[in-house]
């Protein structure tokens, strides 16, 4: 039986106006739909989504939406289909809270989305149009921990071959034959790959 600590609350409050979701530009959700997920080991699967604007993820449970607890029973959420893991980090700085593992490996390779609101702003003048309310989907962080269970972000070739020193050679070679671009999933995928590999 799953227990939780509160119902999602759909509003945003920004200089004292409050908005619900429908009434903001975009969406605070990977994907509106929910699946079905496995989300503790001796829980009952529930149908989840992720809030990439609050960090959290929610449940349906009868006809009400929920939000799962940050607490490590609930660190690893398995959904089943679409297959996507979510991961909960209890670091203070910027990869805490939920990430997609997109590897799971001796270094696992992990994708962290975030989402900020945007507030109404007024036209400048009668030329110019006003700017609605509205969520925007920040660049994915892509990170990635190391066997000995240090977190390093993946920016660049220098800084990858800098946090792999003693795979150096054959990291040099791999991206001399690989175009490897350090914003796309497929590439950090098969870089992290062969990195467990070698």
């Amino acid at each position: 039986m799953l227990s939780c600590y509160k119902l999602v609350d759909k509003h945003i409050i920004f200089n004292f106006i409050s908005l619900t979701y429908d009434e903001i530009k975009g969406s605070p959700y990977l994907d509106k739909a929910f699946y079905k997920a496995k989300v503790a080991n001796d829980y009952e699967e529930v149908p989840v989504r992720y809030n990439s604007y609050k960090d959290e993820i929610e449940f349906q449970k009868e006809g009400k939406i929920l939000v799962l607890p940050k607490e490590s029973k609930f660190s690893r959420i398995e959904i089943k289909s679409p297959k996507q893991t979510f991961i909960l980090f209890e670091n203070k700085d910027d990869l805490g809270g939920y990430s997609i593992e997109l590897v799971n490996g001796k270094n696992s390779l992990y994708k962290k989305i975030k989402t900020v609101f945007k507030d109404f702003v007024s036209a400048a003048n009668s030329y110019a149009s006003d700017t609605p309310a509205s969520f925007k989907t920040q660049d994915p962080i892509y990170f990635i921990k190391k066997e000995d269970g240090s977190i390093k972000k993946l920016k660049n070739q220098k800084e990858t071959l800098e946090q792999f020193p003693d795979k150096k050679e054959v990291l040099s070679t791999f991206f001399k034959s690989n175009k490897i671009k350090f914003d796309r999933d497929e590439d950090l995928i098969k870089l992290t790959n062969f990195i467990n590999q070698n």
